[in-house]
């Protein structure tokens, strides 16, 4: 089996983090969303992966240094300078897909949806489409199916108002394609699925969805990419989450520290905290609520609540660094700095004084 990972968007709502990693990179657990998918779609199945992806995702992708598998990868290029939206990279796919059903991915879902079961469904009930649906509290920032008793979906409505929304299963973004729907999709411009594609198919009774109740998480926002990483960490907690040569340190589970961090005398870490590869923490330093990415330095009296911090960062003594702040790789908070609530930085910024709030929501300082 065959499947088409759509990875090729520029994660705007996760910068500044995404302003140097594709969402498919993003940690989570402290490994990269696309080492969970592989693992996977190797336990589900498929034996071949193709990216759709533009070139500066494929490089970091490269660099990443995936370990070897059984899963053959290769890649199909957007255009450069040229998005095709969600149905052009499926079209832009067609030689490497036309010969056999096949599955295809959202790059931003972290879910563990049964592949080759909806794969199995789709070819039952001979779909053209399968869509993957998954039941939120609020559909509206999704697409939402309305879905009969045999799985077929009778209205396929993108993102609608909460009065509009048939039903409250959503869109998943994981979906099993028959080679039929190539015809549906136009060559050399850029196609929504959801807006012209689903609901043609919703129409001739060729669309159907197949509903899964387990994990699911769309990481599209840094709220959320937290909140799947603290929700995976409470699953995961465990004794030797920590390594065991931390002396005078005050460890509140759940906490996953790797094994070349290093944290200083009298700090306190947790509950809820993640701390990537070659973290150094000083001492007297209190982290909760919080992913730190690798390489990541934290010097003494420094508290942390409830930040996502990117990799290589450097952070001095004595700062404080509030709920829902967005720190982007590489960049230097200076002694005595006091970020508040919801304030991001951008990467390689230097930032020596205090900045009390986002003033802006989307601005980055």
């Amino acid at each position: 089996m065959k499947a088409l990972v759509l990875a090729g968007g520029f994660g705007t709502r996760l910068r500044p983090l995404s302003c140097t990693r594709p969402k498919i990179l993003f940690p989570i657990l402290n490994k990269p969303l696309l080492y969970w998918m592989l693992e996977k779609m190797k336990a589900n199945d498929v034996d071949e992966v193709i990216m759709a992806v533009n070139r500066q995702t494929a490089f970091q992708i490269k660099q990443s240094k995936l370990q070897k598998s059984d899963i053959k990868i290769s890649y199909s290029f957007d255009p450069p300078g040229k998005p095709l939206g969600t149905g052009g990279p499926v079209k832009r796919a067609e030689k490497l897909l036309r010969n056999d059903d096949f599955l295809a991915l959202n790059g931003d879902i972290f879910t563990d949806i049964n592949y080759a079961e909806l794969m199995k469904f789709h070819k039952k009930v001979g779909a053209i489409a399968t869509i993957a649906l998954h039941k939120v509290d609020d559909p509206s920032r999704y697409g939402v199916a309305e879905l009969a008793d045999d799985g077929r979906i009778l209205r396929f409505i993108e993102k609608p108002t909460a009065k509009m929304a048939p039903s409250n299963l959503i869109n998943a973004g994981v979906y099993a394609f028959n080679p039929k729907i190539f015809e549906y999709i136009p060559k050399g411009r850029k196609v929504s699925m959801e807006r012209e594609v689903f609901p043609k198919l919703s129409e001739q009774g060729a669309l159907y969805g197949y509903v899964h109740d387990g994990l699911w998480s769309d990481i599209g926002e840094v709220k959320e990419y937290l909140q799947i990483n603290l929700y995976m960490l409470s699953l995961y907690s465990c004794d030797t989450c920590a390594p065991k040569h931390f002396d005078n340190v005050e460890l509140k589970k759940p906490v996953l520290i790797d094994d070349k961090s290093f944290v200083g005398n009298d700090s306190i870490i947790g509950p809820n905290v993640i701390l990537g590869s070659k973290v150094y923490v000083g001492r007297n330093v209190q982290i909760r609520n919080s992913v730190i990415m690798s390489g990541v330095e934290i010097l003494d009296n420094t508290v942390i609540d409830g930040a996502v911090i990117g990799e290589n960062v450097k952070i001095g003594r004595n700062v404080k660094i509030n709920e829902r702040c967005i720190i982007g790789d590489y960049a230097i908070i200076g002694d005595n700095v006091f970020l508040g609530e919801g304030v991001s930085i951008c990467p390689a910024k230097e930032v020596l004084e205090s900045i009390s709030s986002a003033i802006f929501n989307a601005k980055c300082w």
